[in-house]
């Protein structure tokens, strides 16, 4: 196969690919379905599977943070890809596969990820205030949405889908924190920048990272 984008690596779609079908293969026998009839032809089956992960690929090059990493990349989705996008949807679900799957199996193989306004992914970094008389030792930026019909705004944790249509689009919240760990709203934004931008003026100096990494927890 030729890639049309150089930066992509082979061995890690052909890993990402081989991984599906091994996964798809196992989820087959279990649930005692033919994956060729759910494909329309094992030929078809094996086009979405690399299709699938030329796509995961391509969308890994521009959000992965891969200096974060301790793990080889081809082999981690050799061990973990297909399994991952079968807890994403089930195996006659894979043709429907786009970029909006991507950020969730991203985060079942637990990878660090360059957070970026859209789509927005369940950020929460955390910025010392160098204003000494202030009552908050931290300012926090914060992923945080609702449920559609509601407005009572909660936590967009590592993990969960950015595109989970019960809920309502997410904004960043930025919160001052006190010694003891609670947490004041003070504004909601569409945009990190200017998130980071309205802390600099309440808090000149306070130093937030130009390009925050979405992470998993303990990691």
């Amino acid at each position: 196969m030729i890639f049309k984008n150089d930066s992509l690596d082979p061995a890690a779609v052909f890993a990402g690919a081989m991984s599906l079908r091994d996964a798809c293969d196992q989820a087959t026998k279990l649930q005692n379905l033919n994956l060729s009839d759910a494909f329309s032809g094992v030929d078809q089956f094996y086009r979405e599977a690399m299709r699938i992960a030329v796509l995961f690929e391509e969308w890994a090059c521009e959000h992965v943070v891969f200096d974060e990493m301790c793990d080889v990349w081809p082999y981690l989705l050799e061990d973990k890809f297909g399994a991952a996008c079968l807890q994403r949807m089930s195996v006659e679900d894979l043709s429907g596969f786009d970029a909006d799957d991507c950020p969730d199996v991203a985060m079942k193989l637990l990878l660090p990820l360059h957070y970026q306004d859209a789509p927005r992914l369940p950020l929460d970094v955390k910025a010392i205030n160098p204003v000494p008389a202030s009552p908050f030792t931290h300012w926090r930026i914060q992923t945080i949405r609702c449920l559609s019909g509601d407005d009572s705004f909660e936590p967009m944790l590592y993990g969960d889908d950015p595109f989970d249509p019960e809920y309502e689009p997410s904004i960043l919240a930025l919160y001052g924190v006190n010694a003891e760990g609670l947490v004041e709203h003070i504004k909601g934004f569409d945009r990190y920048a200017d998130a980071v931008a309205f802390a600099g003026k309440l808090a000149p100096g306070v130093e937030f990272p130009e390009e925050p990494v979405v992470k998993a927890p303990g990691s």
